[in-house]
């Protein structure tokens, strides 16, 4: 691995870089890369309690903004995109997300398919605002559910050992 790579993930390991931390993973794992960002949060709160509120929250919009970013791209790959639109399931998964305009991105929380789905909110052109606000309500849902199912879960802590 690149020197500097591992000293910027020994940099956003530290406690004092907490919320930064959560941040940038929910930010990376909303760009359709293979990363989940909920051990981050998971990590954070149960370290640190009293930040449960503020990981929410931080983690939301990193998320948000990662989505963002996935409709921007999807709205950018319509183009190149054109030459795709024969197949049945494509008609069908247009006509679903048409159908349901913006507020299909109150999935956007799902794993393996959310992220995508914003790609084709933008791809479709849907509108923008609309789509990030419901993509903000679907992954701030998420976030509230994740940890506290894990924080009731594992009440006692996990051993990081």
């Amino acid at each position: 691995m690149d020197e500097t790579l591992k000293q910027v993930l020994q940099w956003l390991a530290l406690p004092e870089h907490g919320l930064s931390t959560v941040f940038v993973v929910a930010f990376i794992s909303a760009t359709l890369l293979p990363m989940g960002s909920e051990p981050a949060v998971f990590g954070l709160v149960k370290l640190q309690p009293d930040l449960f509120w503020p990981a929410v929250l931080v983690a939301t919009a990193g998320n948000t903004l990662g989505g963002a970013v996935d409709w921007w791209m999807g709205y950018g790959a319509h183009q190149v995109a054109d030459k795709y639109r024969s197949s049945s399931t494509h008609y069908r998964a247009l006509r679903w997300l048409e159908r349901l305009g913006p507020k299909a991105c109150l999935l956007s929380w799902l794993p393996a398919v959310g992220d995508p789905l914003c790609a084709v909110a933008g791809w479709l052109r849907l509108p923008f605002w609309p789509c990030v606000l419901y993509m903000a309500i679907g992954k701030f849902a998420r976030y509230v559910t994740m940890t506290a199912a894990l924080l009731w879960v594992f009440p006692g802590g996990i051993s990081l050992q």
